[in-house]
């Protein structure tokens, strides 16, 4: 009996060993990669459980991850500055040739991601001097969002996608009934006047990487892009001025049905499913002559890896969860962004019958855009084109 007791807790013993010998390999194999990104509550909502799913996938990889609501560049930057980068950064076009040029990005040119699943253009968006450092989750253009109710009520007819900008005009002028009703919307960000400048054939790579050498504004086609989109607000007065909405934002007018139209991107859908008390749609932004497509400039945001990163296959292993087809889906379900997986947009899943029933204007304005023209000083760019355009469009 004593020798059966001993021989069991001898085993016992055996077995209690084994264990911790490989709790303990298992805990040296752990690899723990750093992921940063921006994002408001319902993308986090979405994107914490892929990355727990994704723990789950891989056992031997935990994710620490490092949520940057507010001033987000600025504190990657200081992370860079201080060689404390995190492994996987998610970032968007305009950002990303700062640090491609300081080279403290991986090059994924020679990775085996299936870039012929993406849009070319937002592999193109988020590449630098003909090499890729990101891998595209979403594109990003403007177009038109319009109240079908106000169209109505008014007896407009709805805009067809291949109309013009004197098309686009009086509509705005017929949708006008101050002091209820503007016919377009105006915001003095570069982001949502770009479009009229591109529209004329402006604001192209020649424009930024000349703009500190010469007034690019007063130059044709600028000038006309620039001036029409003033006179929207000026001389026809189907914009508002800032006075008159106080600090009511064109979103929020756009909700009150203050506001026939509103030019602006994807990210408000699932803002207008949820709060419009209306019927309302998406077109294509106009175009100068009904011969020519309409060019908007596009932006795209992706995942990068930081060249210190000693993690490099694990961080490839996460971007590669992240960007495959599945999780695709999961980000668009929301209707929050306009994915760069080809065969996401074009499926049920973002062409939804859910509003906008129009969803395809944003893939067609995804085909005919241009990829912002961005220089390392384009930050700089846009802040001198701000300060430029803000008397212009308040004398």
């Amino acid at each position: 009996m004593q020798n059966k007791t001993l021989i069991s807790l001898i085993i016992g013993a055996s077995l209690i060993f084994c264990a911790l010998l490989l709790t303990r390999k298992t805990s040296v194999k752990a690899v723990t990669i750093q992921f940063a990104s921006w994002g408001s509550e319902s993308e986090i909502s979405i994107l914490k459980p892929l990355l727990q799913d994704f723990e789950k996938e891989n056992p031997d990889i935990k994710i620490d991850f490092m949520h940057i609501p507010q001033n987000y560049f600025q504190k990657i930057h200081l992370l860079f500055a201080s060689n404390s980068a995190p492994d996987v950064i998610f970032m968007n076009n305009q950002y990303l040739p700062i640090y491609a040029n300081a080279g403290v990005l991986e090059d994924l040119s020679y990775t085996d991601f299936d870039y012929k699943s993406f849009y070319p253009k937002s592999v193109k968006a988020l590449s630098w001097k003909n090499k890729i450092y990101g891998i595209p989750r979403d594109i990003s253009n403007l177009v038109i969002f319009y109240n079908k109710d106000i169209f109505d009520k008014y007896k407009v007819p709805y805009p067809k996608s291949d109309w013009t900008l004197n098309e686009f005009l009086h509509l705005t002028q017929k949708l006008t009934h101050l002091p209820d009703v503007y016919g377009i919307s105006f915001e003095e960000e570069p982001l949502f006047f770009l479009p009229y400048l591109t529209a004329y054939g402006g604001w192209n790579s020649y424009d930024t990487e000349n703009y500190f050498k010469q007034n690019v504004l007063e130059r044709e086609p600028n000038s006309k892009g620039l001036k029409f989109y003033s006179d929207l607000r000026k001389q026809y007065h189907t914009a508002p001025y800032k006075n008159e909405i106080a600090s009511t934002t064109m979103a929020q007018m756009f909700l009150q049905g203050k506001l026939a139209m509103h030019l602006s991107g994807r990210w408000l859908v699932p803002k207008y499913r949820s709060e419009a008390k209306f019927d309302w749609d998406v077109i294509e932004f106009p175009s100068t002559e009904k011969s020519r497509k309409s060019t908007v400039p596009m932006d795209a945001s992706g995942w990068v890896i930081s060249k210190s990163s000693k993690h490099k296959t694990e961080s490839v292993k996460l971007i590669k969860f992240l960007s495959s087809t599945e999780s695709s889906k999961k980000f668009t379900q929301s209707g929050l962004i306009v994915p760069a997986k080809i065969k996401v947009a074009n499926s049920n899943v973002f062409l939804d019958n859910h509003l906008p029933k129009n969803a395809k204007a944003f893939l067609t304005t995804a085909q005919n855009s241009i990829p912002t023209p961005v220089t390392l000083n384009y930050r700089e760019i846009l802040d001198s084109l701000k300060s430029k355009t803000e008397y212009m469009f308040n004398e």
